[in-house]
């Protein structure tokens, strides 16, 4: 299952979610070199966030191995700004396009919720706490783990509390037969949550690279937390109480 767009419109303009969107796109073209060494392997290792590395649990003069005669080398040192600057570091084309894309959908209606200001730390809150989820699955890795996927884990477990009824139209693919249909958001989140779960098994205790499966839950867990805390209800009751000239509108 894989949204292409909600039936939610917003009340207000959604400024800082495109700004985010905006800057994650610049720093992957210029910070990253758009997936080209030697500046891909260089922003990796100057701004990715190592756990071990972090939290001292791998010596320094570690070499991590990033391919193509490519490696970072662990410093004795904390490197804290990685907890914030890992969340504008991508690993590829297909990462970034993807967590831009669920950004742009659930975003919008979450910044909507609580106004841009709120916006901003809730999405640096909920990267923190997924990072922290990550390191405490495995914190003497030393792969470094870079993505936006662990905040915006967040605004989509936001999401699913603020309108959990949305239509979200959902490409399915069932081998070589794709189609397309509309679910409600807490079955498209939920579907995707539950593969987060089933994902969490195959990676416990693993020191190799691959999807951040603890960070995409504890940033979803954070996010359905944190959003009671910085909605603002004549906001969301003003919102669903909008009468709208919309295709396939629905009451939630």
């Amino acid at each position: 299952m894989f949204p292409i767009r909600d039936e939610n419109p917003t009340l207000h303009t959604s400024f800082i979610t495109f700004l985010i969107i905006l800057i994650n796109v610049i720093v992957w073209i210029f910070v990253q070199g758009a997936g080209f060494n030697p500046k891909m392997a260089e922003s990796l290792c100057l701004y990715g966030l190592v756990p071990g590395e972090l939290l001292s649990l791998v010596p320094p003069g570690t070499q991590i191995n990033l391919g193509s005669g490519l490696a970072c080398v662990v410093e004795d040192a904390h490197n804290w700004y990685t907890l914030i600057s890992h969340m504008f570091m991508h690993g590829g084309w297909f990462h970034i396009i993807g967590n831009m894309w669920f950004l742009a959908i659930f975003g919008d209606n979450v910044e909507d919720s609580m106004g841009s200001i709120r916006f901003i730390l809730f999405y640096i809150l909920c990267g923190l706490a997924a990072a922290g989820a990550q390191m405490a699955l495995n914190p003497s890795s030393a792969v470094p783990m870079v993505g936006a996927s662990g905040a915006i884990s967040g605004v989509m477990g936001a999401y699913v509390i603020l309108y959990p009824k949305a239509p979200i139209h959902t490409l399915i693919w069932l081998g070589f037969f794709v189609t397309r249909i509309v679910v409600p958001a807490y079955l498209m989140l939920g579907y995707w949550f539950l593969l987060q779960l089933t994902g969490i098994l195959q990676v416990v205790g693993s020191h190799t690279g691959g999807i951040a499966f603890g960070a995409h839950i504890g940033g979803f867990l954070a996010g359905v937390i944190l959003i009671f805390f910085f909605r603002k209800m004549d906001r969301v009751k003003r919102k669903r109480t909008a009468k709208r000239v919309w295709s396939g509108w629905k009451n939630y």
